[in-house]
């Protein structure tokens, strides 16, 4: 009885570590990739509180060394474990996680500890490193702490975890005294209110390294958390299908981002492999169950370096995917993507010097002075709210019309069609009782009115109207945007 016990309290806790920890009534997680945590702050008080939004995923928070130009991927060099970089300093970030929980956004930092800086100089909070000796005072480690060098074979399951990843400097979490240095820095940003972490690499980790680490951390902040709440882990775990690690590796102890979710998708929107083959969207497609699984249609590594996903620059198809992800009944938690723009993949954020920018806003809401801020493109934040809405419903009426059009019903609170290929006007089938309803998608509803394209209901037929050369790809109406 007593190892069926702990077998019972091992699987509860790893169990809790998928659990995102969102307040009742929200969704989606928003990367603010590069944002300042005094930024962050005021973006969860005056806009993801009141959209819907869930939690923040943070650049990461500790130091890293300085590199030539400030390119965003100098974060993903540590020097130490000190909460102090571009973003802003420990103050700062604490009060930038006190401020978002108090209104209901949590916050997710990017954890990278697969790894040290391979470049050398100086570190954002002084402190200093010598890569070449893998020498890092500051936290300390040495060079017994690492794995000997050695470029990484990616058919061989062992060169991927204890190889160097693009140089860096690659930790041996299978030490105690590596893990305990690990364990500190996450019960650290736990203590500061943190409700999870994003795993940077954790596919060149050993998994019972990090099921480990990840299961001796500390419960959540209960200033912000119910008492005995964990937190939440999602784990960069690239699996193309091709190469010797799995995925389901790491689903035992936290989710996974499925990879597969946005690079199977961007065909589909792009037309290449028709819209309509998405009626089994989900496990039938390779993709995890959604408990597992944490989903986007783009990240700040894809789309700057992986041409077979979507990004903001195909915005039409981009935004058209995102509704579908946030309509769609598939249970993974869903990631936006809210970038800087770039001409290049490891351009800086906008900054004045080496002050990063903080964004502006045009009347609208929009960003401006380079920030693109998906997050605030009505089509993205309205159709958070769907998702709100339509919480608990089943996926019915699918429809297709043609190869590249479809439709469905979200049980009785919610419709979504999408066209990229001709144009579709005709009535659907809908669940959605009768009346006029507003568009999120081509608009907004705001104080009973519409902003833009209205469909009506009518004998659960839903009359749609979407032409080629309209801006939006998609309309979606839900119970709460009846006009």
């Amino acid at each position: 009885m007593k190892v069926v016990f702990v077998l019972v309290l091992c699987a509860s806790a790893a169990l809790a570590q998928h659990e995102p920890h969102f307040l009742e009534g929200k969704n989606t997680i928003v990367h603010l990739f590069e944002w300042k945590w005094s930024d962050i702050a005021a973006e969860c008080e005056n806009w993801l509180s009141k959209k819907g939004f869930a939690g923040v995923q943070i650049s990461p928070p500790s130091e890293n060394v300085m590199v030539e130009g400030r390119p965003w991927w100098e974060k993903y060099q540590p020097v130490s474990y000190i909460l102090e970089n571009r973003s802003g300093n420990e103050t700062e970030l604490a009060d930038m996680i006190k401020r978002c929980n108090n209104v209901g956004i949590r916050i997710y930092a990017d954890l990278v500890v697969n790894h040290m800086a391979t470049s050398t100089g100086e570190g954002t909070a002084g402190d200093t490193c010598d890569p070449s000796s893998k020498n890092y005072p500051a936290v300390p480690y040495t060079n017994d702490n690492f794995h000997t060098s050695c470029e990484i074979d990616y058919e061989d399951p062992a060169s991927i975890r204890n190889c160097e990843l693009s140089g860096l400097k690659d930790l041996d979490q299978s030490q105690s005294f590596v893990r305990e240095k690990i364990v500190k820095y996450m019960n650290h940003l736990i203590s500061l209110g943190v409700a999870g972490f994003r795993v940077d690499a954790a596919k060149h980790m050993w998994p019972e390294d990090l099921s480990a680490m990840f299961s001796s951390i500390n419960e959540l902040n209960t200033d912000f958390f119910p008492k005995g709440s964990k937190a939440l882990f999602y784990q960069e775990v690239i699996d193309t299908g091709v190469d010797p690690i799995d995925n389901t590796d790491y689903t035992s102890f936290g989710r996974v981002c499925e990879f597969k979710y946005g690079a199977e998708l961007a065909p589909c929107f792009r037309g290449t492999n028709p819209l309509k083959y998405l009626n089994n969207w989900g496990t039938q497609w390779g993709l995890l169950d959604g408990s597992d699984t944490l989903v986007f249609v783009d990240n700040h590594d894809t789309e700057r370096t992986n041409q077979g996903y979507l990004n903001y620059k195909e915005y039409k198809l981009y935004k058209a995917a995102i509704a579908f992800m946030l309509a769609h009944s598939y249970g993974g938690l869903t990631k936006i993507m809210s970038s800087y723009d770039f001409n290049d993949s490891d351009q800086a954020p906008p900054a004045n010097g080496d002050d990063i920018l903080s964004p502006d806003f045009a009347e609208d809401g929009t960003c401006t002075n380079g920030w693109i801020c998906q997050h605030r493109w009505s089509p993205i934040f309205n159709m958070v709210e769907f998702k709100n809405v339509v919480s608990g419903t089943e996926l019915t009426n699918w429809w297709v019309g043609g190869d590249n059009q479809i439709a469905f019903s979200r049980g009785n609170k919610g419709f979504i069609a999408i066209t990229i290929q001709g144009d579709i006007d005709t009535s659907i089938p809908t669940d959605l009782p009768d009346g006029t309803y507003c568009d999120v998608v081509s608009g907004s509803f705001v104080d009973g009115k519409c902003t833009g394209k209205s469909v009506t209901v009518s004998g659960g037929q839903a009359q749609v109207q979407i032409f080629s050369g309209d801006f939006e790809a998609a309309v979606a109406i839900h119970i709460n945007s009846k006009l």
